[in-house]
């Protein structure tokens, strides 16, 4: 199951994200209203709200969590675990009433897509959290994922995962190398290849795929690839708008190419070692899902030791040594590297889980859409895919 959702559209997640979603003003909260009664100190818990699978499982008994125990013994603090969530707008959904009204929500952390995050943060509908309190955030905290620019600082967002959007292909059945986006649009590829649905999951590598600079990509870099998407559409050359299922077609061989994550991939990978992923020539996206503290949490405090209990190189190596996807904290490869073990020393050097400086020199992180452009973007976007 991946953890990056499709976008289901303005109307997907009801009258509260297209309220979000325009920046109406009466659901901005201002700073001084954010901050509730915090009852760490008497009460040692905390909700913890995440996607399914994301988190270490024991192998014997999947209903443990190794790091969340050794978080609990260390700082007497138990964890309520919930994998509630399942789409960006569709969690949204579920708490923005709530927030929208000055109320609590329940969960004192959650983890939604940076695009989602922005949206959040936008809004005033989360919390700063206290650096002074996450030394190892501030020490660990992978440089390349410090400074988005919908949270200057990571002040108010600390990346929980991170990952790459590129291109998965299998190179036994289509019998040579893909090393560049534009490369899929090959004549032999014809009605082999599948994009992603989401607006924010798939815009960003497109737009790359035709030389533009993602950080700073302007409305005429998006209508050019939708022009470019609506003329494929039209020759019948791309099969089909995935969502995660791309990867059954890849592994049947009904795809040959695909837009994928490198979480997924590497995960498939293991069951078909046929299946390549590349950064393309012209750059992937370098993407992130990130811890945030909603407004009027009950337990600030607990919430961000929890946070910084994963910075802690040690325990980010046992998460990524599971979930596989890029680990935020590049300290945490020399933990794998020195492990012993044969299987984490190989994800030590595994460019996908820690890239390499070559690699990052092919990552870019896009741009936030604006308040003011989603709609009009979505608009256009979905009724190219189907939306």
């Amino acid at each position: 199951m991946s953890r990056r959702s499709l976008l289901r559209g303005i109307g997907g997640a009801g009258a509260a994200t297209l309220l979000a979603g325009c920046g109406v003003p009466s659901a901005y909260v201002e700073p001084g209203a954010r901050a509730g009664r915090d009852l760490s100190a008497r009460d040692r818990a905390l909700d913890f709200a995440n996607w399914p699978l994301y988190i270490d499982t024991d192998d014997e008994d999947t209903s443990k969590r190794p790091t969340l125990d050794a978080f609990r013994e260390r700082t007497g603090i138990s964890v309520r675990y919930a994998e509630e969530i399942n789409d960006n707008d569709e969690f949204f959904g579920k708490i923005s009433p709530a927030l929208m009204n000055r109320q609590e929500t329940g969960r004192d952390l959650i983890v939604v897509s940076d695009w989602m995050a922005a949206r959040f943060v936008r809004l005033g509908w989360v919390q700063q959290m206290d650096r002074t309190a996450q030394p190892n955030v501030d020490k660990h905290l992978d440089p390349q994922l410090r400074r988005p620019a919908f949270d200057p600082g990571r002040l108010h967002s600390v990346p929980w995962q991170s990952g790459i959007t590129g291109i998965a292909y299998n190179r036994r059945k289509l019998g040579r190398e893909l090393r560049s986006t534009q490369e899929l649009w090959a004549d032999d590829l014809r009605g082999k290849v599948t994009l992603l649905s989401g607006l924010d999951e798939s815009i960003a590598l497109l737009m790359q795929g035709n030389g533009a600079d993602v950080t700073r990509w302007t409305g005429d870099d998006f209508h050019a690839v939708c022009e470019q998407v609506e003329g494929l559409v039209r020759k019948r050359h791309i099969r089909r708008f995935t969502g995660n299922d791309y990867i059954k077609d890849l592994s049947t061989g009904d795809v040959l190419a695909c837009q994928a994550y490198s979480g997924d991939v590497i995960q498939l990978q293991a069951d078909n070692p046929d299946i390549e992923f590349v950064v393309p020539e012209e750059g992937g996206e370098l993407w992130a899902e990130s811890l945030m503290i909603p407004n009027l949490a009950r337990h600030k405090a607990n919430a961000e030791r929890l946070v910084d209990h994963y910075y802690q190189p040690e325990v980010a190596a046992e998460l990524a040594a599971w979930v596989n996807y890029v680990c935020p904290v590049p300290a945490a490869r020399d933990v794998l590297a020195d492990s012993g073990d044969e299987e984490l020393v190989a994800l030590a050097e595994d460019p996908l889980i820690f890239p390499d400086a070559e690699m990052r020199g092919r990552l870019a992180i896009a741009r936030d859409i604006t308040a003011r452009e989603r709609p009009s973007f979505a608009k256009r976007w979905n009724s190219i895919v189907g939306l």
